[in-house]
Formats: C-alpha cells, sequence, structure tokens
C-alpha cells in the first residue's frame, strides 16, 4: 500500500512539475511584434472585415485604399466615396471608435487618384495632477489619426501598380506633467494588382493576385528623452478567385497572408545582467532605422525561422453575390498564440442600389476572453455615378 502512494504522489510532482514547466514555457514563448499607432492595423471596412480580413486580391471597391490602391484602375464607376465606423473594444470600454473615410476618381480609362481619412478615438480619460489625492482636475482625449492620398496605373490590360503617401499623427499624451508631445511619421504604401481570367471546366473565372507594402517610412517619436518607436510596416499578399454559377449568382473565395515588417523586441538572456541587456536593446532595436529594420524582421526572431512564420498572420474568406445586389459573406482570421492569438471568425452581408451600398460584419471570437469578440463594422458607400445618373433623371 505504501508502495503505491508513493507511486501516486510520484505521478502528482510529475504532473504539477510538468504543468508549471508548460506554463513556463508559454510564458516565455510569447514573443509578439510590437509597434506604435497600432490603430494603423485596424482593418476599417465591413466587406472586408465580414470576409475574415481579407482584401488585398479581391474585387476592387470604394475602400482599397487600405488594402491595395492598385485596384483602383479596375473599378467600374469613375468615382466612389465610403465612410466607415467602427465601435472599437467595446467588451473593456463603451466610447472607443474608429472612423474611416476613403473615396477614389478615374482619369480616363488606366490612371486613377484615391485617398482616405482615419480617426481613431481612445475616448475620455480623466487625468490627475496628484497621484494621491484620486481627483480628476482634467479629461483628455487621446487620438490617431492619418491621411493619405495616392496614384495607380494600368500597366496592362491586367496589371496594375500604385503609390501612396501617408502622414500620421498621434497624441496619446496622458500625463501633461511629463516632457511628452505628440509624434507624427510619414509613410509610402508600394502596391500591385494582377486581374486576369481563367477557364475551370465551362466557366470563365476571374483570378486576382494582389501586393501591399505598406506604412514604410520613419519612425514616430513623442518627443523628451523617449526613443522613437516603428511604425507597423507590413507586407500583404493575397489572392481570390471569383466562380460566376449562372447570370445572377457568384462566388468569391479570397486569402491574404500578411507580417509585420517590424523588428522583434530583443529579450533578456539567461545570466545577462539589466545594464547589458538595456545597452544591447539600445543598439540592436532603436538605434536602427526603420529601414534596416524592415530588412531584420524577416530574420531576427529568437526562436529562428519557426518563429518567423509564427509571425505570418493569414485570413480566407467567401463570399456569395446574387445579382450584384445583395451579398453574404463568412470568413476566419488566424495569428499564433506566441504573437497576439487573434483567432476569430467573421460573417457580414451587403445590400447594394445604383446609389449606395450598406455593408456590415461581426466578429466571432475563438480564443478565450477576447476583446475583439462582437465587434461590428459598418460602411455606407456612394456610387459618383449612380449618383449622377439619378440627378440627370431628376431633371
Amino acid at each position: 500500500m505504501k508502495n503505491y502512494l508513493k507511486i501516486i504522489l510520484c505521478l502528482l510532482c510529475a504532473v504539477c512539475t510538468s504543468s508549471v514547466v508548460t506554463a513556463q514555457s508559454k510564458e516565455d514563448m510569447f514573443n509578439p511584434v510590437t509597434t506604435s499607432v497600432t490603430s494603423q492595423t485596424i482593418a476599417p471596412d465591413a466587406r472586408a472585415a465580414g470576409m475574415g480580413d481579407v482584401g488585398v486580391a479581391t474585387d476592387p471597391d470604394v475602400n482599397s485604399q487600405y488594402w491595395n490602391p492598385a485596384k483602383y484602375p479596375f473599378c467600374i464607376s469613375r468615382a466612389g466615396v465610403a465612410l466607415n465606423y467602427t465601435p472599437w473594444l467595446r467588451q473593456l470600454v463603451s466610447d472607443m471608435d474608429l472612423a474611416y473615410l476613403s473615396g477614389y476618381y478615374r482619369l480616363g480609362d488606366y490612371t486613377a487618384v484615391s485617398g482616405s481619412l482615419r480617426y481613431f478615438s481612445l475616448g475620455e480619460v480623466g487625468m490627475s495632477s496628484s497621484v494621491t489625492s484620486g481627483t480628476n482636475d482634467m479629461t483628455i482625449k487621446p487620438y490617431e489619426m492619418s491621411f493619405d492620398a495616392g496614384i495607380s496605373r494600368m500597366l496592362s490590360e491586367t496589371f496594375s501598380v500604385g503609390v501612396t503617401f501617408r502622414w500620421i499623427y498621434s497624441d496619446l499624451t496622458y500625463d501633461y506633467t511629463e516632457d511628452t508631445s505628440p509624434g507624427s511619421a510619414f509613410a509610402v504604401d508600394i502596391s500591385c494588382y494582377n486581374n486576369s481570367y481563367i477557364n475551370l471546366g465551362s466557366r470563365e473565372c476571374q483570378l486576382g493576385l494582389g501586393l501591399n507594402l505598406s506604412n514604410i517610412g520613419s519612425k514616430i517619436s513623442f518627443g523628451g528623452d523617449q526613443n522613437a518607436e516603428f511604425i507597423p510596416a507590413n507586407m500583404r499578399l493575397g489572392m481570390s478567385l471569383m466562380v460566376p454559377v449562372d447570370e445572377y449568382n457568384r462566388f468569391t473565395i479570397a486569402a491574404d497572408a500578411n507580417k509585420l515588417m517590424v523588428p522583434t523586441y530583443p529579450k533578456q538572456k539567461d545570466g545577462e545582467s539589466t545594464e547589458d541587456y538595456q545597452q544591447r536593446v539600445q543598439k540592436d532595436y532603436y538605434d536602427i532605422s526603420s529601414i534596416n529594420g524592415i530588412f531584420k524582421s524577416f530574420g531576427d526572431a529568437p526562436n529562428g525561422f519557426k518563429e518567423e512564420l509564427q509571425e505570418v498572420q493569414w485570413s480566407i474568406g467567401g463570399e456569395y453575390t446574387y445579382h450584384d445586389q445583395f451579398s453574404l459573406r463568412a470568413g476566419y482570421h488566424h495569428e499564433s498564440e506566441n504573437k497576439g492569438n487573434r483567432k476569430y471568425f467573421t460573417v457580414g452581408a451587403g445590400f447594394k442600389m445604383n446609389v449606395f451600398s450598406l455593408d456590415c460584419g461581426y466578429v466571432i471570437s475563438t480564443a478565450k476572453s477576447n476583446p475583439l469578440d462582437q465587434t461590428l463594422r459598418f460602411s455606407l458607400s456612394f456610387d459618383m455615378d449612380g449618383l449622377k445618373d439619378l440627378f440627370h433623371r431628376g431633371r
């Protein structure tokens, strides 16, 4: 009997030790890529959000400015404007939201100009000048915003390129007693898009391929003696396939993969002193330029190539469209547990008329206690050709 008890106690100790080691190893493995102005990475529109955050190679629409501006020359309408709204992190706060205004105008048959305005509000924050008083002496409203303008052009009947210039501004000054100031940065997007047709059996299907290198630019600094931070430079690659069923029905399936082109923040090594670690962080992270950081980001993960692959987020989505008027969407987005664990399903729907279209998207998280769960997005788009025809008929 005593021998059995010893065996059971040994097994329990082994299980407990294994659990502690597993928990510790998971903590050590958790190593997300960190950037400033993270609001630049939030998908702003409801159509792409309803498809799992897929958009670099899907059919062009008014909100292509965020996903791939090179798609605009393939738009059927001459011009369009869209207003998008997302209540953000409503599981945690009630006054944080993202507003996004985008539009484009085609110049002739081969060129288009486009632009967007993004405003991300962090709500109202009560501040106190005294830690002991506990009274709110003032209320601040931190926010981030950006404005960009781009031009895109078809180089052939199937291929186009685009370039976008962006100004980013961030005012997150929470403590007015510190020597801090709002930060700003400039960035460039470079994109390309290929739109061709292939035959699958008796059906002529549309194949889209897209690439967007976004937020390639300067670092952002918030004053004082603080180090400049990296902005979220990102590479997004994707493809889509549209399959017509008949004259009124069609299906689209699309997939995206994207990776932040930002170096990984160094971790302290075993036996490394705090002073040596801080010096290494300064040299290997803060002192390198944003361009060098882009190249470094492809090979600096502590656990090698396996961890580099974990930095790649991927999404897959589908869309069913009836008569170019009604759409149903669904998708899935995946991020490694060690890099943020953003895993969620999405659903969405859209209704389109000649003059406007209305879309909505909804997030269903698969990760436990995810604040993104139940996130809603709304998009209202206007077709300028449709408005023009409407006004002409009214005369």
